[in-house]
Order: structure tokens, then sequence, then C-alpha cells
């Protein structure tokens, strides 16, 4: 190997191995992009499955204590009881209607005993300041309410909290312990869909869950696509490399004189 053959030697070793480890984090980008596509397929498919089903009892969907099953999530249920108004909660920082909206949060207490948690829509910040000015009232005594079932919120990672009477998120457990005298149930919380008797005015609909399977299909072939043009772009440089160094050999190269110049060189000489 000449000393010239082993620096250029290392040089594309190196390039080499960039790219592949630039073609290795392109794939593990593509495949977390497919598998997000993927989940965001089953939640297609379960909103598909149970959103517009005909509502069943409670008890035939969730058993006091139980976790909500992934497979029933969205599953309209029936409810038979009344509002705890008086345990209403806010849960702020929602986006609706284009602001940081609050949604109403009201446990109902079923005629078997325990309670579950109904999300009766949103309201928009006050006017003059950052609480609503006014939240609808639910019905009072004996109502019969429909709701879509979902399963709590984790805790915000940012550690945030909220000022008394609203939450940050809907964390289950966390609201539990704010309902007094009553078992609430932790395992799943309705979300409204109509009240019977329906009050005069209400909080507004939360709209239905959007039907966009997203983006991450084109970003996965983006980023599969990223990787080969890292390869495509060390062969260029090869090719462009090598090019030059023809010519540069070219360059220093002697030329060989003409015979027939040589000739009449000598000629003239003679």
């Amino acid at each position: 190997m000449s000393r010239r053959t082993a620096p250029a030697l290392v040089r594309w070793t190196a390039y080499i191995a960039v790219a592949v480890v630039f073609a290795i984090a392109c794939g593990f980008l593509a495949n977390w992009q497919f598998a997000r596509g993927e989940e965001r397929g089953r939640q297609l498919a379960l909103v598909e499955a149970n959103y517009d089903k005909t509502p069943v009892p409670l008890a035939d969907v969730l058993a006091p204590g139980d976790e909500l099953a992934a497979s029933d999530e969205w599953t309209p249920v029936v409810l038979t009881g009344e509002y705890l108004a008086d345990e209403q909660v806010l849960v702020r920082n929602r986006p609706h209607g284009g602001t940081a909206a609050f949604e109403v949060l009201v446990p109902f207490l079923l005629d078997d005993g325990r309670a579950l948690l109904v999300d009766r829509g949103w309201v928009a910040p006050g006017e003059n300041q950052p609480d609503p000015d006014v939240v609808p009232a639910p019905p009072s005594g004996q109502a019969t309410v429909t709701v879509r079932l979902r399963p709590g919120e984790p805790l915000p990672t940012s550690g945030r909290t909220a000022p008394e009477g609203q939450v940050p998120t809907i964390h289950l457990p966390l609201l539990a312990d704010m309902v007094a005298g009553h078992q609430l149930e932790t395992g799943a919380y309705g979300m409204l869909v109509s009240e019977d008797p329906a009050p005069a005015t209400v909080p507004g609909m939360i709209a239905s869950p959007s039907e966009d399977p997203g983006p991450h299909l084109s970003y996965a072939v983006q980023w599969i696509l990223f990787a080969i043009m890292g390869f495509a772009f060390i062969l260029y440089i090869l090719v462009t490399e090598r090019r030059h160094a023809r010519e540069d050999a070219e360059t220093r190269r002697p030329r060989r004189r003409d015979r027939d110049a040589e000739a009449e060189d000598a000629l003239i000489d003679a």
C-alpha cells in the first residue's frame, strides 16, 4: 500500500462509517414513525368500531373497581342517577374554540351507589378574567345520561398544578380524592353525549375524534430516503474524487514529443 493510498483509505473508511451510522439512525426513526402510524391506525379502528354503537348499561362494560379495557374505549353507556353538582371541577388548558378552554367535570352518582366522572363539555375563559364567567349547571335531581367511556389521563410530567377547584389533567385518582363521601370510579370517565332532562344551557360539545391518520407513513418513507441519500452522497464524492485524481495525474504526466517534431528538430540542427 502506497503512502498516498493509505490516507485515502482511512478517509473513505471514515466516510462509509458515518454513512452507516446515519443510515442506522434513519432506520430507527423510520421504524418509530411506522410504529406510531400503526398505533394511530388502531385508534382509528377503535373509534370506527365503538363510537356509534347502541348505548348499553355501564355494568355491561365496566364492573365496579375495574379498569376500562382498551377495546371498550369510546363505547357509549347509559347512566341513571343524579349529578353531584357541588363536586364540580374544571380541568384547565384544554384546546377548544381556538383558546385554552376549560372542561367541566361533574361526578354522577349512579343508582347502584358508585360514582362516575362525566366530562360535560368545555367553556371558554371569561371576558376579563382567566376563569370562565359562567359554567352551565347540570340537570338537578334524577337524570338519564349517555356518555362515551374514556380512560383517565396521566399526571403532567412538568409537575404543573392548578388552582383550587381545578385540575391540570383528567387524572382519575387525583379527582377521586377531591370527591368527598363517594367512591369515584378510577378505571374510566364518561364524555357526555346527551342528558335527559336536557338543561337550558350546556357547555360546548367536545368534537368527535379526528379521522386523520397523520403524517407518520410519509415521515417514515422520508427517513428511509434520507438513509439512501447518505450512501448516494458518499458515492458521488467517491466518483468526483476519482475523476479529479485522474485529471491531476494527467496534468503531472510528462508529454511524449511527437516523432515527426523530433525529426524536424534533427533536420534543423543538421
